[in-house]
């Protein structure tokens, strides 16, 4: 799993890649009730505006860590955005990404290095 600093998080299976956003970025944004996530064939440059997640006190866009093309979304979070905040980094997921480019990988940060700079 590799962490962005802009909060999200891609955990790569071969060349596809799962996107959500990490633990510490929903314990900030607090009780999730919405999130509007990318549609399936949508291609994202990394950095992209991905998602819009939205909490009780705030909204907020996510990004995509990684450049490719969304293959599939979470819908599960989308009927129970408090998913995200029971398992941000499980479970609570946003989609499912074809990565165009695997060397975007390296300037992302491992979870330790993610830890370190919050």
């Amino acid at each position: 799993m590799k962490f962005a600093k802009s909060h999200e998080w891609v955990k790569v299976e071969g060349d596809i890649g799962t996107v959500g956003i990490s633990d510490h970025a929903q314990n900030e944004l607090t009780e999730i009730v919405f999130v509007e996530l990318p549609q399936v064939g949508k291609v994202l440059k990394a950095g992209d505006p991905s998602c819009v997640v939205e909490s009780v006190k705030s909204a907020s866009d996510a990004f995509t860590p990684v450049g490719g093309e969304v293959i599939e979304i979470n819908e599960a979070v989308m009927d129970d955005p408090a998913m995200i905040n029971n398992d941000a980094e499980g479970e609570g997921w946003f989609f499912k990404i074809k990565l165009t480019d695997l060397s975007e990988l390296d300037s992302l940060m491992t979870k330790e290095e993610y830890q370190a700079n919050l």
